[in-house]
């Protein structure tokens, strides 16, 4: 089968042997392949003997064959991808086993994969397979960053610094949902006032003094993605005894605060990391009770891979990328 993998450090399209559902599985043909920024980071993450891995986390496919024991699903199915493996039920931290597909298994740029049933869902129905392969690490980390973690209330505040990432434009559609106050940020104009087409209430950029243009908001809720050239600033402008959730630095790791600041102000910082399987069918639930579809920038066929990868470590994109891979 063809797929977009890693091998000696390079990621490369080949083909590669297509798997078979064992036990417990089904091997689902993938119609679409969403992109996400941990796909830029895989490959210098394995040793350089390693195995092809084939890159990816998220997909929407039709179910090809399934496995002994496997009863939920059947041949035909239209189904997604739930990229956080073997975290089923609620809790404080995923469970010691728990990863995210495509690291070490086989992800999903390819024209099949062979998963655990207990990784698949159906397919919402008012989505296309290009929009359901989206469904995945983006909408899953937003709904537990705002919902599990932000714990964020009709009325609320919400800021968002980074206004065009995939996970940015899920969160601004579920925060609204949530019957929060969003505003975003965005060095872009372009992203900014996409934004607000989308359901921010205020897009304001990263080159101003955002305590002086946001001097007259409540900020009960900062969700930071953007990490050091962010973090300081989302403090500043969070009120006190408000809560910061962090899940990623797409700028550098580290970041230094003033603790005396900080704790004086009796702020809250809580970092999340993907979902559980129990908040990937709430935010399942609540995608299809209100008909919220992601926000898709471009799409790729698996042969513009370069292309594809080239373009999400611009991060010019605003909402999702996508490899369509069947038809």
């Amino acid at each position: 089968m063809k797929a977009v993998y890693v091998e000696n450090n390079k990621v490369t399209l080949g083909e590669l042997t297509q798997p078979v559902a064992t036990a417990g599985e089904v091997l689902v043909k993938i119609y679409a392949a969403g992109l996400n920024r941990r796909d830029l980071y895989t490959p210098n993450r394995l040793a350089p003997d390693a195995a092809p891995l084939i890159l990816g986390s998220d997909a929407a496919g039709v179910i090809e064959a399934v496995g002994e024991g496997v009863e939920q699903f059947q041949v035909g199915d239209e189904v997604i991808i739930n990229p956080s493996l073997r975290w089923f039920k609620q809790s404080d931290v995923p469970p010691a086993d728990f990863e995210i597909l495509s690291l070490p298994d086989n992800g999903t740029f390819a024209e099949y994969v062979a998963i655990s049933a207990e990784q698949v869902e159906p397919k919402p129905k008012h989505l296309s397979f290009v929009e359901a392969a989206t469904i995945g690490i983006a909408p899953l980390t937003g709904y537990r960053a705002l919902v599990t973690k932000g714990d964020v209330k009709p009325g609320d505040t919400v800021f968002i610094p980074g206004a065009g990432s995939g996970v940015a434009t899920f969160m601004i559609q579920l925060a609204k949902h949530l019957g929060a106050r969003v505003i975003v940020s965005s060095r872009s104009d372009y992203k900014r006032q996409e934004a607000l087409k989308i359901g921010a209430d205020l897009a304001i950029s990263n080159d101003d003094v955002w305590q002086d243009v946001l001097k007259d908001e409540v900020i009960d809720v900062v969700i930071d993605s953007v990490g050091r050239a962010t973090f300081n600033r989302s403090l500043g402008v969070l009120k006190r005894g408000g809560t910061l959730v962090t899940f990623g630095a797409t700028t550098e790791d580290v970041a230094d605060f003033d603790l005396r600041t900080f704790f004086y102000a009796q702020q809250t910082i809580k970092g999340t990391t993907l979902g559980c399987r129990s908040e990937f069918r709430e935010m399942l639930a609540l995608l299809e009770q209100d008909a919220i579809r992601p926000v898709i920038d471009k799409t790729f066929s698996l042969e513009a891979y370069e292309v594809a990868l080239n373009y999400l470590e611009k991060n010019e994109q605003f909402g999702k990328l996508v490899f369509e891979v069947s038809h």
